[in-house]
């Protein structure tokens, strides 16, 4: 079992860590800018995660049965939607996963 100090200096210590990770591209690229290489990635790699994790949450539905994948398909309605609508991907994350546990909780229940 790991001590109170111990635990503090640990999260002490992961907190510059992560500090550090975030605030070094803007130190390296504060005076000049980026590669092309690294604008390539700030452009594609977004979409590109996105696509595989709607492939992740949608491939154990088991589409075959009755209606089996509509709470799936209107929560990723929804994300969809609100992110058309509002253009901030944690309204349409947050507001579509809370849509899909309230249809599951309706629907279990």
């Amino acid at each position: 079992m790991t001590s109170l100090p111990g635990a503090i200096l640990a999260v002490a210590l992961m907190a510059l860590v992560i500090l550090a990770t975030r605030a070094f591209p803007f130190l390296l690229f504060s005076r000049r800018k980026p590669p092309q290489a690294l604008r390539f990635v700030e452009r594609y790699i977004p979409p590109m995660v996105m696509a595989i994790l709607v492939v992740y949450c949608l491939k154990d539905v088991p589409w075959g049965k009755g209606f089996a994948g509509a709470a799936e398909l209107a929560a990723l309605a929804l994300a969809i939607g609100l992110h058309l609508w509002k253009k901030n991907a944690m309204l349409s994350i947050f507001g579509s996963t809370a849509f899909y546990m309230a249809i599951q909780a309706i629907v279990v229940s």
